[in-house]
């Protein structure tokens, strides 16, 4: 059984670990070249800057995946949106991991006076319907689709905007 809890600043290695392989194997993540942890920890300042949740997902002691939400879009108007977004450890899918930290991240991101959330999720074969199985499981409905909004590992990529209200 996962711990779920607030990130420490000890966590944000494995943080950076984990978004690395996403950003450098995959097209979860729009990024092509990894953030380092003096980044992330500019990030993580952000993020609790705004009072919004970022969780990490401890298994044995060890970081098995994470869970923030940020600010959708900048502009004043959206301050009451924010956008997630959920990663796990390579080899951990599949195990409820994601599942715990969405339900989580949903409920400190309400307290914290959010009242929309919306995931912003690449189109791209199995790894994004098991991203939409998961947001779906926890009542995101579809948005709205962006085609050909990204160009990433040599292919054009769909996002699909998935909404939740809270």
């Amino acid at each position: 059984m996962p711990t779920i809890r607030a990130l420490r600043p000890g966590d944000l290695a494995a943080v950076t670990a984990i978004y690395a392989h996403y950003v450098t194997g995959s097209v979860a993540t729009f990024d092509e070249v990894p953030p380092d942890e003096a980044a992330w920890r500019v990030k993580a300042a952000d993020i609790a800057g705004r009072g919004l949740p970022f969780l990490v997902a401890e298994v044995d002691g060890e970081i098995a995946g994470y869970a923030y939400a940020s600010a959708y879009r900048p502009k004043p108007a959206y301050r009451h949106t924010v956008e997630d977004s959920v990663y796990l450890a390579p080899g951990l899918t599949g195990r409820g991991l994601g599942r715990s930290l969405l339900k989580e991240l949903v409920g400190l991101a309400a307290e914290a006076g959010a009242r929309q959330m919306v995931a912003v999720i690449a189109d791209s074969g199995a790894a994004a319907a098991a991203s939409i199985a998961l947001h779906t499981a926890e009542g995101f409905t579809e948005a709205g689709r962006l085609r050909r909004v990204g160009f990433k590992h040599g292919r054009w990529l769909d996002t699909l905007l998935l909404q939740r209200e809270l």
